[in-house]
Order: C-alpha cells, then sequence, then structure tokens
C-alpha cells in the first residue's frame, strides 16, 4: 500500500500545482475530488491515472480499481491539494481528453463565448450533456473546463461530453460548410426562438455574462435568437438561457 503522510512530499506538491491552469495545460492532467466525480471518472475506464485517498475514508466495492494507481495519504495532505472547504476523502488525477475539432460529428454543438464564471461553464456543460449535444466548444476568454469549480458544476458530465478550446470564427465557418445552422443569442436583429423550427443538427453560440456574445461572431451566424422577458427581470443568466435554447431547437 503506497502512503504519504507529509506535505512536503515532492508528489504532494505536484498535485497542489494542478490547482492552477498552467500547470494542468503543461501536463495536460488534472484533479478532481469526491465520491461522486471519482466513480464517474473511473467509468471511463482510461483517463483516471491516480486514485487519492483519506486513510480514513472507505473507498465503496462498487469502484473500478482494476489496473489503477490508489495511493493513501493523511488528512493533512488531502487538505492540502483540496479545492474545497470540506474535502470527502477522495480524489484523483486525470488525463485531459485530446479532441480534435475534424474528429467531431458536428451535429449539434454548444459554442461558448468568453464567459468566465467557472459555475456557468460546468453548469452548460452538464446541460448540454443531459440535452444530447454532440460537443461543446470554448472560445477564447472562457474559463478553463478542467477549472475545479466547472469540474464540479459539471457534476461528471465532464467526462462524458467532447468539450475542446477552438477558434469560434473558424469553427462557425466550417459549421457553415457542412449546412449546419448556427444560432446566435443577441437582442438586435434577433427573433424570439420560438420562431425558429426545431431541428437535427444546429450549432447554438452563447456569450459572456456581462457583453453577451462578440458582434464578430454575431455577424457570421445563419439567425440570431432572444428569449422574451415577461418578469422585470433584465436578463436570463447564460447557462439557464443555454438550457432553455439547447432544449428548444433540438428534434
Amino acid at each position: 500500500m503506497k502512503y504519504i503522510e507529509s506535505v512536503k512530499n515532492q508528489k504532494v506538491k505536484q498535485w497542489k500545482k494542478l490547482l492552477t491552469k498552467k500547470e494542468r495545460e503543461l501536463t495536460g492532467t488534472y484533479l478532481i475530488e469526491g465520491f461522486h466525480l471519482v466513480e464517474e471518472a473511473l467509468k471511463e475506464g482510461d483517463i483516471v491515472r491516480e486514485v487519492i485517498v483519506s486513510i480514513e475514508a472507505v473507498i465503496p466495492a462498487k469502484f473500478k480499481l482494476e489496473g489503477t494507481e490508489v495511493t493513501y495519504v493523511t488528512n493533512e495532505v488531502m487538505n492540502a491539494i483540496s479545492d474545497t472547504e470540506t474535502p470527502q476523502g477522495i480524489a484523483a488525477i486525470c488525463d485531459q481528453k485530446k479532441i480534435r475539432f475534424e474528429d467531431l460529428s458536428s451535429k449539434k454543438v454548444l459554442l461558448i463565448d468568453a464567459v468566465q464564471d467557472p459555475g456557468n461553464i460546468g453548469t452548460m456543460i452538464r446541460t448540454a450533456d443531459a440535452a444530447g449535444m454532440d460537443a461543446v466548444i470554448l472560445g477564447e476568454g472562457c474559463a478553463d473546463a478542467y477549472n475545479p469549480k466547472v469540474i464540479r458544476s459539471t457534476q461528471g458530465s465532464i467526462f462524458h461530453m467532447p468539450v475542446l478550446k477552438g477558434n469560434l470564427t473558424e469553427i462557425i465557418g466550417a459549421l457553415k460548410v457542412q449546412n449546419i445552422p448556427v444560432y446566435g443569442t443577441a437582442l438586435e436583429k434577433a427573433v424570439s426562438y420560438d420562431q425558429v423550427e426545431k431541428s437535427e443538427t444546429f450549432a447554438l453560440l452563447v456569450g459572456n455574462e456581462g457583453q453577451g456574445v462578440d458582434k464578430k461572431l454575431l455577424a457570421q451566424t445563419t439567425q440570431n435568437l432572444y428569449i422574451p422577458i415577461f418578469g422585470k427581470s433584465e436578463s436570463l443568466n447564460v447557462g439557464i438561457a443555454a438550457g432553455i435554447l439547447m432544449y428548444h431547437l433540438r428534434k
């Protein structure tokens, strides 16, 4: 049994570095926490490099750990590598999936422009998974898909849904070449979302919490949509709006 008790251990220092975007990009790995996320990651079969368990925690029998490295640590070590206030006593190091736009089926795609809140990004990945979307593409200025807060907000959908970074200008162009309609979200030069027919193929473009979608991207879309506001609220949260539109547009 592998056991680490010091926070000064080199391996522990490396795990802690994965809380930074720079280290995640450098190594192509990321850290997840909690029983639910670890269980969901293990179901994927090939992304979990190592499971880290507090010496006081009990690993459920249903966890598929065959062939996976397991390291036990003290509570002090677990607290040191955790991004949460009350760690559950289990974490894992995972490999980032290497996905290219060219490899996607591109039938139903969510495009996200400059959304900076990790909770919103995670919620949209989770909702896209639930709505049966084929991929989520993060444009420039978006929160990192492997940010711990994003991962927690996805509730495991990060393991099921293809998520990649990309140049949205180029991707919108490629989608239109494939005759896939691209719907932007805006108030100007837009129609109410319920005027658009459902489709088996489409791309939905949503944008920054305060500024909305970049106007240069909106100029490329097939049609821009808005969701009517019937109450006194000025706007909808981007995650809520994306959910309404994904479910409405899909056939």
